[in-house]
């Protein structure tokens, strides 16, 4: 039997499997908070998990030592109600914080990380010590109640990970997700007190001032967290995105995604490119095939579909498919962005490397590469394997465009030439001057066909670009690629080349 003084089973079980879940909902949300400031990169993700489990190391410490020295019925419902506190204000906490942490130093990372979880995942780690010692009434029965106890967090976790990641991200946005945590778990506190005060044998402390200052911080912090500013216009499953009208073009519309500049597209005239890299891209257009022939093309990665409408304008008749792995994003562009899809101009929703393989062979005689998270290039969508298939898929005269970007000392633009070279017998690079010479980031646009390219022809399209610009191949670039090394499913450290 249990003991009067002990915490009934089910309620055990119950608080341990919610505070569990909820610490697992905020992990995941973390690193949509922390996004749109530091960006979605694997040193960001690594921070937010790191941090995570040092919440967690410490605050099953803490617990464990408080449930030794105190009494765990008089912290257990304090505990929830912190919790719920410490989660309300992480909103306002990441939202201004990030304004001034915007970037991505591995201090901001780490230090954007920790306002965000840290806190309410050190408080909640502490119930689980806390309701492990109020089971214990039989020392005989101590490795089952803690085995079922850590069984029962681990679901927890387990069903919230499942939950946020298929349901609740895209039922409602990252902050609604925050504060209705933090509700749930403040809802649990007071009915926790509720039910110890009230219980024979159960006793517990909570004096009235104490339990309305906690209720005030609580209503403070879940107000400051809905006041807080947000960078997202709309917030998609995978990006906080806000599109800006350009103030000095009346049709211009600039499209962030997590706070970066994406894509520009000006609603009035559709072969007005903006970005550099775009009109670099425009020039690979130009320069393919006849002049104004329709072009089959497959653009892996859509953005504004700044590139499509601009083929679409510039050659009637091209019969274009568009992997964007974000619903939300091709929503948005349609709503914002003047996108019109049709029989000529389709987009198929989901991940690239997936679409890309149910492509057939020789089916295109252009394909773009512009996929990003944030500012990285995925990884799979870098390697080899990947450019293999994309070689698969193009015509014998096809031409593969991939927009990368890189910061000196340049080592991911080197690695992703010689992985494209690898597959490709023929490779050019565009470029300004000073990013070349490692003196500045930049965006680099790699060129890459199976038969020689037409090298004169794609200068004088980019000769009549905006800025000057370098069109790099045969020994030029071999001395720039060196001995970088080729990436593959095996190896592919994206994110660190990147961060160089």
């Amino acid at each position: 039997m249990e003991s009067p003084r002990s915490l009934p089973t089910g309620l055990a079980t119950a608080l341990v499997f919610v505070a569990s879940g909820a610490a697992l909902v905020l992990e995941i949300v973390a690193l949509r908070l922390v996004g749109p400031y530091v960006g979605v990169t694997l040193q960001v993700s690594s921070s937010v998990i790191g941090v995570s489990l040092a919440a967690i190391a410490y605050g099953t410490w803490l617990g464990g030592r408080l449930a030794d020295k105190l009494d765990p019925r008089r912290l257990l419902a304090p505990a929830l109600l912190l919790a719920a506190i410490a989660t309300a204000v992480t909103l306002p906490l990441v939202r201004w914080g990030g304004e001034l942490l915007r970037g991505g130093a591995a201090a901001a990372v780490l230090l954007l990380a920790a306002l965000a979880v840290f806190l309410p995942m050190l408080l909640l780690s502490t119930i689980t010590p806390l309701t492990v010692k109020l089971q214990l009434s039989d020392l005989s029965r101590t490795g089952a109640v803690v085995g079922r106890l850590s069984s029962v967090g681990t679901l927890g976790g387990i069903t919230a990970t499942l939950g946020t990641g298929f349901i609740f991200v895209a039922a409602m946005p990252s902050s609604w997700i925050v504060l209705t945590t933090a509700g749930l778990l403040a809802v649990a506190g007071f009915a926790l007190g509720w039910y110890l005060r009230r219980s024979p044998g159960v006793t517990a402390e909570g004096k009235p001032r104490t339990r309305a200052a906690l209720v005030t911080i609580g209503l403070v912090g879940a107000g400051l967290g809905a006041a807080a500013p947000t960078p997202c216009d709309v917030e998609t499953a995978y990006h906080c995105a806000r599109v800006d009208a350009d103030p000095q073009v009346p049709g211009g519309r600039t499209l962030l995604l997590n706070s970066a500049r994406h894509s520009y597209v000006d609603l009035d005239d559709p072969t007005h490119l903006e970005f550099a890299y775009v009109q670099w891209l425009g020039a690979l257009i130009d320069a393919q095939k006849t002049s104004g022939a329709p072009l089959d093309a497959l653009h892996l990665g859509g953005g504004g579909f700044t590139v499509p409408q601009y083929i679409e304008a510039m050659r009637p008749g091209s019969d274009q498919l568009v992997l964007e792995l974000d619903g939300g994003l091709v929503d948005l562009d349609k709503k914002e962005l003047g996108l019109r899809t049709s029989p000529q101009l389709r987009v198929r929703v989901g991940d690239a490397r997936v679409g890309l393989a149910a492509q057939a062979d020789a089916a295109y005689d252009v394909v773009v590469g512009d996929a990003f998270g944030h500012l990285v290039v995925p990884w799979h969508l870098a390697t080899r394997e990947m450019a293999a298939d994309i070689a698969r898929v193009l015509r014998p005269g096809g031409l593969y465009a991939q927009n990368v970007i890189d910061y000196p000392p340049n080592r991911f633009i080197r690695a992703e030439l010689a992985t494209v070279a690898d597959v490709f017998p023929h490779v050019a690079l565009i470029a300004p001057k000073e990013a070349l010479a490692g003196e500045t980031g930049s965006n680099f646009v790699i060129v890459a066909a199976a038969q020689p390219l037409p090298l004169e022809e794609i200068r004088l399209h980019l000769d009549l670009v905006d800025e000057p610009v370098e069109l790099v191949s045969g020994a030029a670039l071999d001395a720039f690629v060196d001995d970088a090394r080729v990436l593959t499913d095996d190896y592919a450290p994206v994110d660190q080349l990147l961060a160089g």
